[in-house]
């Protein structure tokens, strides 16, 4: 029997390293689709490709049949939705499944029950912003397999973390600003829920999604358990072995913010939600792997095992343009003490 043959759209960056892993790991005969800035590794052919020529990525999809699709870079800061339009005419007739990672955000944000579950109405943001962007291309798939019989599935991931994160203001930030006994600044008194989920959880969903005949047609939450915005430092700041300096933000201060948020940009009042994967369990048999904090203590043994707790300089991801400052947050800090912020003492690691 030959090998499943899987293609996926990126590779590289987060999710998609983590994905390719697992297919490997599978035995999966694996492709991979991106620009080429960065090699495939070992065992994985690349084909290189800019998604928004349409010719190129005809060029080289062209004679090839793909058992799975797995399309994990299709934001709207990558390609918009006439590229991914394109796309899937060059794949209808030849693949077996194409999954599309869409996102918690293609909801309508702000709906008062929860949690959340996949048929609750789609945000009216235009294709241009990611969560309408990621509603629409919903769209697209449900009208292609009405049209044609275009076999596709979508996951709705909420905040993945994990290993190489490409989003720096997450868990990376707030592990520094714990090692580095650096004040945290809360806003909304911390109350603010989302749902985290482990990127190898949504990897490992990936593959149980695309083997599944019921998965058909259909859309899944791929998360683990919600949490506050105080809970999330809270559990972390337990991890690194230390005592958090928490100081709640005035909502009249943060709304005068600007980018780059001196918090992860998931603790903002507007993304507060709780989201039910019943459906994930109930036809992909899916259950997390880790818990909220099992998956951030694995993340931080990864953190430190690359010398991440040495960072002196902030990183900035050019797809989700978020960063941190930590001299504008304690300057911030300051202002609202209304005393000189001292330097940073060493942690104390237990």
């Amino acid at each position: 029997m030959s090998a499943i043959r899987s293609l996926v759209l990126g590779g590289t960056a987060f999710i998609g390293r983590h994905l390719v892993e697992h297919l490997l790991a599978a035995g999966h005969d694996v492709a991979m689709l991106n620009r080429g800035a960065s090699p495939a590794p070992d065992g994985v052919e690349q084909l290189r490709a800019d998604r928004k020529d349409s010719a190129a990525m005809a060029r080289a999809l062209r004679g090839r049949h793909w058992d799975a699709v797995y399309d994990v870079s299709a934001s709207v800061q990558v390609a918009s939705l006439e590229d991914i339009a394109a796309l899937i005419d060059m794949l209808d007739g030849h693949c077996g499944i194409y999954e599309f990672i869409s996102s918690i955000a293609a909801y309508r944000m702000g709906h008062g029950a929860m949690p959340w579950t996949e048929e609750l109405p789609t945000t009216r943001s235009r294709a241009t912003k990611y969560g309408g962007h990621k509603a629409a291309v919903e769209q697209l798939l449900a009208a292609r397999r009405a049209q044609t019989g275009f076999a596709y599935t979508v996951l709705r991931p909420a905040a993945v973390y994990g290993p190489h994160n490409n989003i720096p203001d997450g868990e990376m930030a707030m592990f520094l600003r714990l090692t580095q006994r650096r004040p945290v600044l809360l806003p909304h008194d911390g109350l603010v829920c989302f749902p985290y989920g482990h990127v190898d959880d949504l990897a490992r969903a990936m593959l149980l999604a695309a083997r599944t005949p019921a998965a058909v047609g259909e859309i899944f939450n791929i998360t683990a358990e919600a949490v506050t915005s105080r809970y999330f430092v809270e559990t972390l700041a337990a991890i690194v072995g230390v005592e958090p300096d928490i100081l709640l933000l005035p909502d009249a201060v943060t709304a005068q913010l600007t980018a780059p948020l001196p918090f992860n940009h998931r603790f903002v009042k507007l993304l507060h939600a709780v989201v039910s994967c019943d459906k994930a369990r109930r036809l992909l048999g899916f259950a997390p792997t880790y818990d909220f904090e099992a998956g951030h203590r694995q993340t931080y043994a990864w953190f430190l095992d690359q010398g991440l707790d040495r960072l002196t300089q902030a990183l900035n991801d050019p797809t989700w343009n978020v960063s941190w400052d930590f001299a504008r947050e304690a300057r911030l800090v300051e202002t609202l003490r209304g005393q000189p912020m001292l330097q940073p003492t060493p942690p104390t690691i237990t």
